[in-house]
């Protein structure tokens, strides 16, 4: 038998989730077996897989030992590696706004690059707030991602809490969404509805006027700041949040991304020497929040990038 105390950041996590986290290579038919044997015990009493946790509470597992890491060997997670320093835009005890340059990664994947998550994990460990060796159901994780490509605003919680909330926030559409982008020629303005179809394999999207089979229904607000000659300088609010969506969608729309190597105008990315798209992430607007979500304070809040890159790239673009 093992047992573990909840801590903060198990507030609120269905049990079942607690168990795999704790256990090692415990199959989910052993493990629902075991709560229908009464051998998962929450302050002593019966539990079911869905309860959720609170803070200080005594889970009890009585599963074979085969199940569990040693005691003295925990599995510690590497050292992120080459990680950038991490550019903070707004942060609280929950969680931070973080700046994501372009062609770095939000999350690692299989060419072990720097990125995000990684950096932002290290950040809070300098400053003592975070401990991996410490903390094993828990790590700092990002709640929107943006491609490689693009740069901008990225949230980030600190706490599990945190995260569950942020997560509330996006689902239920209580923040707004608004990037900037340099696009060849000026879209039309105003709003724009759509279907998008995602092919996996190639990672990318084709987008349609009419609804069919997979295909998932896009918004996308669009305004055109300034044109001067070839390009023009957008605002895009995103309704909808879908893969590749703004960059699909203006392609489809006839005014592509500059600098987009996917969706883009191949003669006019070369002229303008860009190497990635000229797409940047930055304000984010919270609506009215519940005053059930921890988050409630930022009801209102605008968080933004006042002076972001992609403005003086414009600037360059028009007065050469």
């Amino acid at each position: 038998m093992k047992s573990f105390i909840a801590g903060p950041n198990e507030n609120e996590v269905r049990l079942s989730r607690f168990v795999e986290s704790v256990t090692h290579q415990l199959p989910r038919s052993l493990m629902y077996k075991a709560f229908r044997n009464k051998r998962i015990k929450v302050n002593g009493k019966r539990a079911a897989p869905d309860t959720r946790l609170a803070t200080g509470d005594r889970v009890e597992l009585y599963i074979n030992d085969e199940f569990f890491l040693p005691d003295a060997a925990p599995p510690k997670p590497k050292t992120p590696r080459r990680q950038p320093p991490v550019t903070v835009i707004y942060e609280d005890g929950n969680f931070a706004v973080l700046y994501k340059p372009p062609h770095l990664l939000c999350h690692s994947d299989r060419t072990g690059d720097a990125n995000l998550v990684d950096a932002f994990a290290a950040y809070l460990e300098k400053k003592g707030e975070y401990d991996p060796h410490a903390e094993n159901r828990f790590a700092p994780a990002l709640c929107n991602r943006l491609d490689r490509g693009t740069e901008g605003l990225v949230l980030a919680a600190k706490t599990y809490p945190a995260l569950r909330d942020l997560n509330r926030i996006i689902q239920e559409n209580l923040m707004k969404k608004e990037y900037l982008t340099i696009t060849v020629g000026a879209p039309p303005a105003g709003r724009h509805i759509a279907w998008l179809q995602h092919n996996e394999k190639n990672n990318k999207v084709h987008i349609h006027a009419r609804p069919g089979g997979d295909y998932k229904q896009i918004i996308t607000d669009v305004t055109v700041l300034r044109q001067e000659g070839p390009f023009a300088l957008c605002r895009i609010g995103l309704v909808t949040g879908r893969t590749h969506q703004i960059r699909a969608h203006l392609s489809y729309l006839g005014h592509p991304v500059l600098g987009d190597l996917k969706y883009g105008n191949r003669k006019m990315n070369a002229s303008s020497g860009l190497s990635t798209q000229a797409l940047c992430a930055q304000r984010l607007t919270f609506g009215r929040i519940p005053e059930e979500n921890s988050l409630h304070y930022l009801s209102g809040r605008v968080i933004k990038l006042e002076q972001p890159d992609i403005l003086k790239t414009f600037d360059r673009l028009t007065h050469t």
